[in-house]
């Protein structure tokens, strides 16, 4: 029998971690570099996490978001616009990296591939790269294109944690049910951390909890 793992929602976090999370945020962001290429990788000289997900799925805007920044990412209607590893100082002790996009098909071919070269690269590699925080649109759930991405996730055994965004877009039976289309989805990944957070940009919900679950990790070591 296939062993079922429980996916919860909305972690609790005590208000010491969430007022850690949101010092360390409110205390520098800064941009670093956009790297085209692997050997513009900034050093692993601290801890590191990034954000992936599909074209448009909202990770520039939850950037902006935690770090309380307007414009810190950039963030535009037009899938595909991220076309590099884009680094992000916090505060010295955090590196923050929006990755490309991924699934956006009417892109070149060759830029495509280009992109998926260096993602796959970074993912496999990066030594200090603690935690992926996958980004899943609430109004949808994952797709074929999200497993694909999770399944090389598992292959470079890179733990990774889901966010479903936009949580604001769809009507609440919508959202549950793309929750519960996503935790079913989750199972087949072995290197899925096992909490779901839900987000909105637009009003606010759950990145306090973003914000925290960086935290804590940091505190881990």
């Amino acid at each position: 029998m296939a062993q079922h793992f429980d996916f919860s929602i909305d972690p609790d976090f005590t208000e010491d971690e969430l007022e850690t999370g949101r010092l360390l945020f409110a205390r520098g962001a800064e941009f670093v570099i956009g790297c085209a290429s692997l050997s513009q990788l900034p050093p692993g000289d601290r801890m590191e996490v990034c954000f992936a997900g599909r074209s448009n799925v909202g990770k520039s805007s939850l950037l902006n978001a935690i770090t309380g920044r307007k414009a810190l990412a950039r963030t535009s209607n037009t899938p595909g616009r991220t076309q590099q590893l884009n680094y992000f100082d916090i505060n010295s002790q955090l590196y923050v990296v929006d990755l490309p996009g991924y699934g956006y098909a009417e892109a070149p071919k060759k830029v495509v591939e280009a992109w998926q070269t260096v993602l796959h690269g970074y993912l496999a590699g990066r030594a200090n790269l603690r935690r992926v925080f996958a980004l899943i649109d609430g109004r949808h759930g994952i797709k074929a294109v999200d497993h694909e991405m999770f399944d090389a996730l598992d292959r470079a055994a890179v733990p990774f944690q889901v966010i479903l965004t936009k949580a604001d877009k769809p009507r609440a039976s919508e959202l549950e049910a793309a929750i519960a289309r996503t935790q079913e989805g989750l199972q087949r990944h072995p290197t899925a951390f096992p909490q779901i957070i839900i987000t909105s940009s637009e009003t606010g919900r759950g990145v306090d909890k973003v914000r925290a679950a960086i935290a804590r990790l940091m505190s881990e070591g």
